[in-house]
């Protein structure tokens, strides 16, 4: 089992920056990937950013140029980076962990991953 607990989120105007963490519970290798995800009302989970054993860092078009996932093994911490923050990246963002073995893992699908957190909230206005 897994726990995930994200932070950072806030309410920023258009132009800025915010930096989300995620604290997991478990030592990185029982993983083969992290990931953020974000999820507006009425919409589906989207994957934004995820750090994988097979595929490294792969990013969101929405998310490339303007966010920078990273990981600290040492602390247990997932980062995202978000510069140039829009309206349209208003969201509850997600931290989520996948568990190895899967033969079907794609890096931005929210089906690869078993585990997720409890989610914090951006608000981008404008």
């Amino acid at each position: 089992q897994v726990q995930l607990v994200e932070s950072g989120g806030d309410s920023v105007q258009a132009g800025g920056s915010l930096r989300l963490s995620c604290t997991y519970s478990t030592a990185s290798y029982k993983t083969s990937a992290m990931a953020w995800f974000r999820q507006t009302p009425g919409d589906v989970r989207r994957g934004v950013a995820a750090i994988s054993r097979s595929d490294g860092v792969t990013y969101a078009e929405s998310a490339k140029g303007r966010f920078t996932i990273s990981q600290d093994n040492a602390e247990n911490r997932l980062y995202l980076q978000m510069n140039s923050l829009k309206p349209a990246d208003t969201a509850m963002y997600y931290c989520a962990a996948a568990s190895p073995g899967d033969a079907y893992f794609a890096p931005l699908s929210r089906n690869s991953y078993n585990y997720w957190g409890q989610g914090t909230q951006v608000t981008v206005s404008s």
